[in-house]
């Protein structure tokens, strides 16, 4: 604590051999999150600019994309920064900042998720209804709430844990998240009851709604043609791929914190950095492979990069 300043710091305690690696673990973590930036832009231009690609299910997409470079945002500047300083700190201000961007994002993630198999599960299931269902600003409307939502809830929470007194100062993490909670002196069983809530509402009700929607789907897509089960397959594997690899990244999250002193510092190390590339990084690939309309203008584009070259 600085008293000059009137300033809390937390020392993160997570790296692993930093002294040793800050160099190698530096241009690691740089490249990642140049490749996470052009990759997930890229398809983000790919959208915006072609007017085919102006349907719900690109517009999702898209948002999904933003969603993942402001996630990375978050989390690799400081890190990157971290890596290079003698002391790895941050403010409690920021700490708590980080957590509200980090868990705001990772609720989003889930809705806007919960959105595209909204969006899939009425193309499919009610075709001759899509055009009236999916307008405009339906589209919008749902993405705006896959936004504000968690972010409404997650300022409650940290709001919250602002009022509380630190008792320690030291995170055994790399960068904040809810394992601050165990630096308070004494927690609050209205803000953890308000977590749940929380965790409830932005995390297990969309996913669970994904899943009805998919069963919803496959039921159908089983009594259909060969040709609808081709579409079915084509649009909804991408995004069965990114939840359950999202899900299972959200699982480590929670394990990693409820395992606080089980976990080895190598193994939470590794795993936190799985958790903060795997995603950003997937998604771009996942969609820009698996949709083909949005392969088909990347391979427009990589090949006129080529010829011009």
């Amino acid at each position: 604590c600085d008293d000059n300043m009137n300033v809390t710091y937390i020392s993160l305690k997570g790296h692993v051999d930093i002294e040793k690696y800050r160099y190698f673990y530096f241009f690691m973590m740089l490249t990642v999150y140049i490749l996470i930036v052009c990759s997930n832009c890229t398809i983000i231009s790919l959208i915006v600019i072609h007017k085919n690609l102006h349907e719900p299910m690109y517009i999702f997409i898209a948002g999904l994309l933003i969603n993942s470079v402001l996630f990375s945002t978050n989390i690799y500047p400081k890190l990157l920064t971290d890596f290079l300083s003698n002391e790895q700190v941050i403010s409690y201000q920021a700490c708590l900042f980080q957590i509200f961007v980090f868990y705001s994002l990772c609720g989003s993630e889930f809705l806007l998720l919960a959105a595209m198999s909204y969006d899939r599960y009425v193309s499919i299931c009610k075709p001759l209804q899509y055009a009236i269902i999916m307008r405009k600003r339906t589209v919008f409307i749902l993405l705006g709430l896959a936004w504000i939502v968690p972010f409404s809830h997650l300022v409650v929470a940290v709001v919250g844990n602002a009022n509380l007194e630190l008792c320690s100062f030291t995170l055994k993490g790399i960068f904040c998240n809810n394992s601050i909670n165990y630096l308070f002196c004494a927690g609050s069983k209205a803000l953890l009851t308000f977590g749940l809530v929380t965790l409830f509402n932005i995390g297990i009700l969309p996913m669970l709604f994904v899943i009805f929607t998919y069963v919803k789907i496959l039921t159908v897509v089983y009594k259909s043609c060969r040709e609808v089960r081709r579409k079915a397959a084509q649009t909804c594997l991408p995004h069965l791929l990114v939840l359950i690899n999202y899900s299972c990244l959200m699982t480590y999250d929670i394990i990693i914190i409820r395992l606080e002193s089980d976990f080895s510092k190598i193994a939470r190390f590794i795993i936190t950095l799985q958790m903060i590339m795997y995603n950003p990084l997937c998604n771009p690939i996942i969609y820009g492979l698996k949709m083909t309309e949005i392969y088909k203008h990347l391979k427009k584009l990589l090949y006129k990069g080529r010829h011009d070259f």
